[in-house]
């Protein structure tokens, strides 16, 4: 089973700005690699993280380096709109698969539904740049922006952040009517009150799995802010959740999203 992780980052030279993440100035490409190997996955895709300032330049180098290893989900700032140009030139960025926002600030709370960012779904659409997406009232803004832009392809980052009660649970299987929509069942661990195999929560992703099925639910782990180690995080999707099939789990762990990416990695 070829193993890829939705979601990692790295950086250097910056201390995480958020506590639950490891406190260390530098997580480097090669660090991830040699963790990712003791763990048997083979690739990941690098979310660059807003608390270092070179993070895009960094996941580029690590992209170009190893390129059947790490790709990108970039970001850039949201205080101007950019077009379809400028994406097709990002697009050119070795690895460059897509995008990805966490709008997690106080004064973008109502970014993805006021309208301030209709520019960047019309020229995400038009670049056919895919985009995570992560902040408040995601779910209400992905009933918006699905349906008026369906040739775009949208992620839901991190279950939408479920609270202890995973409360968002009946709202966001629902908006896996829209085909254009994926979930990252991404940092599942940290969303458990239990420990591992972490039970507790093996019903509700039974219930995503439902509503999105195994081509549209990409696994991962945002490794860093894990309570578990990877291998663990590994384990527990393909040994602990029974009414997975073989073939569910080739593409939970790695072919869906691949597929969803457009990421040709060799096999």
């Amino acid at each position: 089973m070829h193993i890829v992780d939705a979601q990692i980052h790295v950086w250097t030279g910056h201390k995480p700005v958020n506590p639950r993440h490891r406190q260390v100035p530098d997580f480097t490409a090669e660090e991830v690699l040699k963790e990712m190997d003791a763990a048997g996955v083979n690739a990941a895709v690098i979310h660059p993280p807003g608390w270092d300032p070179n993070a895009n330049a960094l996941a580029i180098a690590a992209a170009r380096k190893y390129p059947n290893r790490l790709a990108i989900l970039a970001h850039f700032p949201l205080d101007k709109p950019v077009g379809r140009t400028e994406l097709d030139r990002m697009k050119k960025e070795p690895g460059m698969l897509g995008l990805r926002f966490a709008l997690l600030q106080p004064h973008q709370s109502r970014w993805l539904i006021d309208g301030s960012l209709d520019w960047l779904w019309q020229a995400a659409e038009e670049a056919n740049m895919p985009i995570a997406l992560l902040g408040d009232n995601l779910l209400e803004a992905i009933n918006m922006i699905a349906p008026r832009h369906p040739r775009l392809k949208l992620i839901i980052d991190h279950f939408a952040r479920p609270d202890k009660t995973w409360s968002n649970l009946t709202e966001l299987c629902a908006v896996a009517k829209y085909s254009n929509v994926a979930l990252k069942a991404t940092g599942a661990p940290g969303y458990s009150e239990e420990a591992y195999p972490h039970r507790d929560i093996h019903g509700h992703i039974r219930r995503l799995y439902d509503a999105f099925g195994p081509e549209r639910m990409f696994w991962g782990t945002d490794i860093t802010r894990m309570p578990i180690p990877w291998k663990q995080c590994v384990t527990m999707f393909t040994e602990e959740l029974a009414w997975l099939s073989t073939k569910d789990k080739e593409m939970i762990m790695g072919g869906a999203l691949c597929k969803w990416l457009a990421w040709r990695l060799p096999t």
